[in-house]
């Protein structure tokens, strides 16, 4: 692809794929009581492995998708079909099944969707060019948007039928995969395939492979810490109503997902690792007030975590590519999407772990949320000292 890369409004195509890739899978989260603990008769322990599950599937299939598609070079038509198998899974699920299998199917909904999502910014980022940051700038805004309105609209529509959420789910998908199959960027030549162990020995031997990856894992595991705790703290401490629960939420998606676009434009031009660190030290300190600052306080911190959040996502995607060019980037984004999938997977029961050690009620959370945001600078601090160190030759 040429250095100019790839047009504004093919980008903001993209966007629109992503956002339609990432709506389904927030739209039953507000309504998974319904949808699943009093479906299948179940506790809150077990209904929790309803997102665990979306997880391990994340965790299992984002290496491999990313070596077979650096395998076959066949990524755009990869991309389509694990956007059809998505939309086939979510539909399933809404059929009569044992809670195993249904734990299994949402196993393999993980799975195909993080193909989807790899492919699809594996695609965007070898056809951008100079222009990358902004291309997954606009794929970030669409990523976070959709996580949002995919949460407010799943408790509106499945409030009196949870299982609708999931059949409006696989529609979108449809139209997602119509969509892909029409904005996708052709396919290149993708770089020298490695095998997934001499993958993994990169990652451990190259210092600056490790320092974004660090921080993918860092970045997921305190947003754990934000679906399991931050509706239970404003609910349980504070007495917030599902309503104003929401509106917090907002605060903090919505300047994430518009600054995503400005982030990634800035990324092009301004030192990706300073950008990355400086937002993750910020969004650190932040986190580790939420436990501690008086609710009216949150009006204006969750606005900075979502401005600092930005400042994070897409120069960090930018940062691990420049740092790994010998790798195909949709490998390279699938070692991201695996360390995320990995953090997002510990965050939820390590923050119910520390509530529980910190007495539960408001110092449990402060405990929580403390240690969510010291893990969060702690990264910061090693991800600068491991990227000074230069590459292993």
């Amino acid at each position: 692809m040429a250095a100019d890369g790839l047009p504004l409004a093919r980008c903001l195509w993209l966007g629109a794929a992503t956002f339609l890739l990432m709506l389904p899978e927030t739209l039953p989260v507000p309504v998974l009581r319904g949808l699943v603990l009093e479906r299948f008769g179940i506790g809150d322990a077990l209904t929790t492995l309803f997102m665990a599950a979306n997880q391990l599937g994340a965790l299992l299939a984002a290496p491999v998708i990313g070596l077979l598609a650096a395998r076959s070079g066949r990524r755009r038509e990869l991309a389509v079909l694990a956007t059809l198998l998505d939309a086939a899974l979510m539909q399933a699920l809404a059929h009569p099944l044992d809670y195993p299998t249904f734990l299994l199917l949402r196993t393999a909904e993980g799975a195909a969707h993080i193909a989807a999502l790899t492919l699809l910014m594996g695609l965007t980022a070898d056809a951008a060019g100079l222009r990358r940051g902004r291309a997954l700038g606009c794929v970030g805004a669409g990523l976070t948007l959709g996580v949002a309105v995919g949460a407010a609209v799943g408790g509106r529509i499945g409030r009196d039928e949870p299982l609708l959420t999931l059949h409006v789910a696989s529609l979108v998908l449809l139209a997602a995969a119509a969509l892909s199959a029409w904005c996708l960027p052709a396919n290149t030549t993708a770089a020298r395939h490695r095998g997934l162990g001499e993958l993994l020995d990169a990652v451990r031997h190259t210092p600056c492979l490790r320092a974004p990856l660090l921080l993918a894992f860092a970045d997921r595991f305190t947003v754990g810490f934000f679906t399991a705790g931050f509706p239970l703290l404003l609910r349980g401490v504070h007495g917030a109503d599902a309503s104003r629960i929401g509106l917090l939420l907002a605060a903090f998606l919505l300047p994430f997902a518009l600054l995503s676009y400005p982030a990634g434009r800035l990324a092009e031009h301004w030192p990706r690792r300073r950008l990355v660190v400086a937002g993750s030290l910020l969004y650190g300190l932040g986190t580790a007030l939420v436990g501690v600052v008086p609710p009216a306080w949150l009006w204006g911190l969750m606005p900075w975590l979502g401005v600092t959040s930005a400042l994070m996502f897409v120069p960090t995607l930018l940062w691990l590519l420049e740092r790994a060019p010998e790798l195909d980037r949709t490998t390279a984004m699938a070692a991201f999407h695996g360390a995320g999938a990995l953090g997002f997977l510990l965050g939820p029961p390590c923050c119910g772990a520390l509530v529980h050690l910190g007495g539960g009620g408001a110092g449990g959370y402060l405990l929580a949320f403390g240690i969510a945001g010291l893990s969060e600078v702690a990264g910061a601090l090693l991800a600068w000292r491991s990227a000074t160190a230069k590459p292993a030759a």
